[in-house]
């Protein structure tokens, strides 16, 4: 008499098939919030400062510029946040994870001996991680709105310098917000580069056409240069009560409506 052969099993998690099917998309996303999480926890990272800007600003490119200015602010931030007394890792700088501006910013970091974040997306082309990025601290996300949680989870302040489509939804996303006034705390946003988010975004128009009041503007302000971007965040982020600020940016919970 034969015995039956038992069948092969194996748990859900360990089912690469189930993994990568649209049913366990929930447990995908979940993922893209739990490993940061915890990486960031265990490293004691306590907030950041975000660089936005395009992944087609190259060094010797015609707006070379601008990458070199990130990459020296980026630098003055990392040896100011570096000298601060404190347990925690504050004001570590923050990347997309690519290339151009997200490179140079990653790269001033690592030129001040300090650490750095990056934040990458997984594209068909363009967005690579570059070799900046402290390791353990690259991090790949396949879904956009994941990914924008954690500019915003963890940061102090935003410089945005010129981009294109992605930077100006990274952007927006973050005025939105505070416009909105969903998060408990106050994110300082540098548009660094006044002519060109000037030409790009007629802000004037906006207020014309009366779909923006007048303190929508009071949201951001534009630098220029990287000594005069570093003093405005060193005036903001020391003048803060840092024992009241929340380590995240926690949401504002809505009141129920009043029956």
């Amino acid at each position: 008499m034969s015995s039956a052969k038992q069948p092969e099993s194996q748990s859900a998690y360990l089912d690469e098939a189930f993994m990568v099917s649209d049913a366990a998309r929930p447990l995908r996303v979940l993922a893209e919030y739990l490993e940061p999480l915890e990486v960031f926890r265990r490293e004691q990272i306590q907030d950041t400062i975000v660089f936005f800007g395009s992944a087609r600003l190259r060094e010797n490119g015609a707006l070379g510029r601008y990458y070199h200015e990130a990459r020296q602010l980026a630098r003055l931030i990392t040896e100011w946040s570096t000298s601060l007394s404190t347990p925690a890792s504050r004001f570590v700088v923050c990347s997309g994870g690519g290339g151009g501006i997200m490179e140079a910013a990653n790269r001033g970091a690592a030129d001040a001996g300090g650490r750095s974040i990056g934040l990458n997306i997984s594209l068909p082309h363009e967005q690579r991680p570059n070799p900046y990025i402290t390791p353990g601290l690259a991090f790949e996300f396949h879904y956009f709105f994941m990914r924008k949680l954690w500019f915003a989870h963890l940061a102090r302040a935003l410089i945005v310098f010129p981009g294109g489509f992605g930077t100006l939804d990274e952007l927006t996303e973050i005025i939105t917000l505070a416009q909105t006034k969903k998060l408990e705390r106050n994110i300082p946003i540098l548009m660094y580069g006044e002519a060109y988010w000037k030409e790009v975004i007629n802000f004037e128009a906006l207020l014309r056409h009366e779909v923006i009041s007048p303190e929508d503007l009071k949201l951001f302000s534009f630098v220029d240069t990287p000594a005069a971007a570093l003093t405005e965040l060193q005036q903001i982020l020391t003048t803060s009560d840092g024992e009241k600020v929340p380590a995240f940016a926690h949401s504002n919970h809505c009141r129920s409506p009043t029956v």
